[in-house]
C-alpha cells in the first residue's frame, strides 16, 4: 500500500509516517500544505491518502478542498480525512460524491492505532470508515422528505451503522441481535433504496451508506 500524507503539524506528520512505515507500509511523501500534496499524489499515485483538514494558508478547510480535487483528478485514490474537526463545506462532497473508498476520523477519538490501521486498510480496500460523531454533525440537517424516509426506525439505525464501517456481525452485536436479523435489515435497506441487486453486496452497502451520507 502506497501511502501519501498531507498534514501541516510536524509532530504529528512525522509521528504518523513512522508509525506507518514501522507497519510495513510505503510512505511515498508527506506534505505540509495542499500544495505540495497535490503534487505528491500525482507524482506517486498513491492508494490511499491521509489528510488533515484545517491546513495553511488561512487553517480552515484547505486540506478537505485539497482532498475533494485529488479524488476529482485521480478518481480512484481513497481518502481517510483524520482531523480534529468536522468540516460541513466539503465534507459532504467528498463522502456523497464519490464510489467508496472514504474516511472520516477525528483525532481525539482515534483510541487505538489498531483500530485507525483497521480503518485505512478498510478505506483502502474501497470501504467507508466514519466516526459516529462526523456521521451525527454531517446528518443533523437531514430533511423529512428525503429518499431515506422509507426505511423503518431500525432500518435506519442499521444503515448508520453500516455508515461507520461495522461489519453485518458488529452491527448484531452492538444491536444484541442476531447475524440472521441484521442480514434481513440490511436486506431490506437495499431492497428500498432500489439498489441493484446484480452489484455485488459490497458494492450495494457502499451505494447504500453513501445514499446515508447524502441526505
Amino acid at each position: 500500500m502506497r501511502i501519501v500524507i498531507a498534514e501541516d503539524d510536524a509532530l504529528l506528520r512525522e509521528g504518523l509516517t513512522l508509525l506507518l512505515r514501522n507497519e510495513g507500509l510505503e510512505v511515498a511523501a508527506a506534505a505540509d500544505n495542499p500544495v505540495d500534496f497535490l503534487d505528491a499524489v500525482a507524482e506517486h499515485e498513491p492508494d490511499i491518502a491521509v489528510v488533515d483538514v484545517r491546513m495553511p494558508p488561512t487553517f480552515t478547510d484547505e486540506g478537505l478542498k485539497a482532498a475533494v480535487e485529488a479524488r476529482r483528478r485521480h478518481p480512484k485514490l481513497a481518502v481517510l480525512v483524520l482531523s480534529a474537526w468536522v468540516e460541513q463545506s466539503y465534507a459532504h462532497e467528498l463522502l456523497a460524491g464519490t464510489s467508496g473508498g472514504v474516511g472520516y476520523l477525528l483525532k481525539e477519538r482515534v483510541g487505538k492505532v489498531a483500530d485507525f490501521l483497521d480503518s485505512l486498510h478498510r478505506v483502502a480496500n474501497g470501504g467507508t470508515a466514519l466516526d459516529p460523531e462526523v456521521v451525527s454533525q454531517l446528518l443533523v440537517r437531514r430533511r423529512s422528505d428525503d429518499a431515506l424516509s422509507v426505511l423503518s426506525p431500525r432500518e435506519r439505525e442499521v444503515l448508520g451503522l453500516m455508515a461507520q464501517g461495522l461489519s453485518n456481525a458488529a452491527i448484531g452485536e452492538r444491536l444484541v441481535v442476531s447475524a440472521g436479523a441484521v442480514h434481513k435489515h440490511v436486506g431490506n435497506v437495499f431492497l428500498k433504496l432500489g439498489l441493484n441487486s446484480e452489484d455485488g453486496a459490497g458494492d450495494r452497502r457502499v451505494q447504500a451508506v453513501l445514499a446515508y451520507l447524502n441526505h
